[in-house]
């Protein structure tokens, strides 16, 4: 049945179309067309039209392939032109270009966790420069196809013939800012330090606290498959961290309960709404009773450190309004990537001296030493 193109006349919100049309290059083979409208009621009466190639040999990718990564896509696209779909094909329609720095994938493996969904394991050579290239591993959820949830470098191995995590090393944009917030540790620390991860990921943040830093590291996360891909491809060992797959609100309940005290409590949860597009941290996180009991596990020195990404300016404003009713001081990192920020709380005012030495770390964590503000 031929497709009928007056229904591209209107827009019907989150309204999903694919069919294919004859390659006029090569008319043995079929060009895929998807069209998505936005799920996003806009009060302008010539809705924003544009359209995207897909680059070569990325066809399969979760973004270009799905309707899940096309929504990603969309969220995320500039401004562009007013354009009405009536008159699609009598205007100059703009193709928009997608650029990144993946240069090859292979990929790893697939698997479903039963709270995160459908997952991607990959290994991908980046560019870094015009001389320089990097092989990194990745993990990404296919409910968010745009968000790249763990990336450490790899290695070669000691024997030379395959490549390893590289476990002392930082690459994710905001992990920097979240190692420089230590430095927010008031003076009264006088013993290994203790560090509560909840949100393990590829477990990278984990492993470098331990291995670098020397802390005693728990980490929480709900997907027990998630932990299983940490451990399998990201080097996450038990004897770097204590790991408990739980809720991480209901965990930090249960501690208040008895007892336990940490240093520092690191946050990095992402929202699973992907019709809002990439934010972090859920919104349920951030409740009062939550952040009571976040301050209740940590020790009268210690900090809260959580990664954000806003949904909005306004939500920000009101997310660190939160903070400060709880938690005795607050501090910002603005990660510089113009999404993250890394908010630092403190359960008691500080004395301007540090509990924790950040020598001999990398220039990337001290370069975010000096940029911590106190908001």
């Amino acid at each position: 049945m031929a497709l009928d193109v007056r229904i591209f006349e209107t827009v019907s919100p989150s309204r999903f179309i694919s069919f294919t049309i004859p390659n006029p290059n090569s008319p043995s083979h079929l060009l895929r067309v998807a069209v998505l409208d936005s799920p996003i009621h806009s009060s302008d009466s010539s809705p924003r039209v544009a359209a995207m190639l897909v680059p070569k040999h990325r066809e399969t990718d979760w973004i270009f392939s799905t309707e899940s990564g096309h929504l990603q896509l969309l969220l995320n696209l500039p401004n562009i032109s007013p354009l009405s779909p009536k008159t699609l094909f009598k205007e100059e329609v703009p193709f928009l270009i997608y650029e990144d720095d993946v240069v090859s994938r292979v990929e790893l493996e697939r698997t479903v966790g039963p709270y995160v969904g459908e997952m991607v394991i990959e290994d991908v050579e980046i560019e870094i420069d015009e001389v320089t290239r990097e092989f990194r591993r990745r993990l990404r959820f296919k409910r968010m196809p745009n968000l790249v949830q763990s990336d450490v470098k790899l290695v070669r191995s000691r024997r030379g013939e395959e490549f390893e995590p590289q476990l002392t090393e930082l690459v994710h944009p905001y992990l920097a800012p979240m190692v420089a917030s230590l430095s927010l540790i008031g003076s009264e620390m006088t013993r290994r330090p203790k560090a509560l991860c909840i949100g393990v990921g590829g477990g990278g943040l984990l492993s470098f606290l331990k291995v670098q830093l020397g802390f005693e590291v728990t980490g929480v996360e709900i997907d027990p498959e998630v932990l299983r891909i940490a451990r399998r491809y990201f080097g996450l060992e038990e004897r770097f961290a204590s790991v408990h797959v739980g809720d991480g609100v209901d965990f930090l309940k249960r501690l208040d309960d008895d007892g336990s005290k940490f240093d520092v409590l690191m946050v990095d949860l992402d929202s699973s709404d992907p019709v809002h597009g990439v934010s972090a941290p859920p919104v349920e996180f951030v409740a009062k009773d939550v952040l009571l009991a976040a301050r209740a596990v940590l020790v009268p020195c210690g900090v809260l450190v959580i990664n954000v990404i806003p949904l909005s300016k306004t939500f920000y404003e009101e997310l660190k309004d939160v903070f400060r009713r709880v938690f005795a001081e607050l501090y910002e990192i603005d990660v510089g990537n113009g999404e993250n920020f890394v908010l630092v709380a403190t359960v008691s005012i500080r004395d301007g001296n540090s509990g924790f030495s950040m020598d001999n770390l990398a220039p990337v964590i001290l370069k975010y030493v000096d940029a911590i503000q106190r908001i």
